[in-house]
């Protein structure tokens, strides 16, 4: 089981685009305390999010980069639905306490509070949505930098467990909107997942429809 949540981790936020790299700030945010109350306060205000995305993970083992693309959305209360369509079609829904997996016949559904992996999993996710994360300063070590374009924030695991699965998280946040642009996944032998959101609509008339197991 432990496999299966790391994977499904990964496999959840392995959303990125396949243009190049994003040159990563490198300059100390001027105002961390600001930023960060800004992007609550943003976020308390977001009811739904929609975003295409694209997704590349980099694997030791291949020699190319794995490319995905799908539909993301997201609804208060803990409502989530990634949706792959291309190379295949393979769908994950999180309603409240349960996961949903499809993949072509095959489907399966967990129980969240069953499993304490998979509540930290749950709340990982949760948090990088809407910012939430930035204040588990307990949980990780935080820093923070800018450019013109982009807020750049880096989450480094304090817990063993957590570092087994990821070395290090880097999150860009768009400085017009504060909305979270990119999400890379480092992981120990220097493979990653990397994540980029686009096309977002915020605040959309999302139905319920889209987060029922069918």
């Amino acid at each position: 089981m432990g496999k299966f949540i790391r994977f499904l981790i990964l496999s959840l936020l392995s959303l990125s685009g396949h243009n190049g790299w994003t040159q990563v700030p490198s300059a100390p945010m001027k105002d961390t305390e600001a930023f960060r109350t800004a992007l609550l306060k943003m976020s308390s205000g977001v009811n739904t999010i929609e975003s295409d995305f694209v997704q590349e993970k980099k694997l030791s083992i291949l020699s190319g980069n794995l490319i995905s693309k799908g539909y993301f959305c997201f609804r208060r209360e803990n409502l989530i639905r990634w949706e792959y369509s291309v190379p295949y079609r393979y769908l994950i829904i999180i309603n409240q306490d349960k996961i949903f997996i499809k993949e072509e016949n095959n489907q399966k559904q967990y129980d969240i509070q069953s499993n304490r992996m998979f509540q930290e999993m749950n709340r990982f996710i949760s948090g990088c949505i809407q910012g939430e994360i930035l204040k588990n300063e307990k949980e990780y070590k935080i820093r923070y930098f800018e450019d013109p374009k982009s807020y750049f924030v880096t989450l480094i695991p304090v817990s063993e467990k957590m570092r087994q699965m990821l070395n290090e998280v880097q999150i860009w946040f768009d400085r017009k909107d504060l909305t979270v642009s990119r999400i890379r996944m480092m992981e120990s032998g220097g493979d990653y997942t990397r994540i980029d959101f686009t096309n977002k609509k915020l605040n959309a008339d999302i139905p319920l429809e889209k987060f029922r197991f069918k």
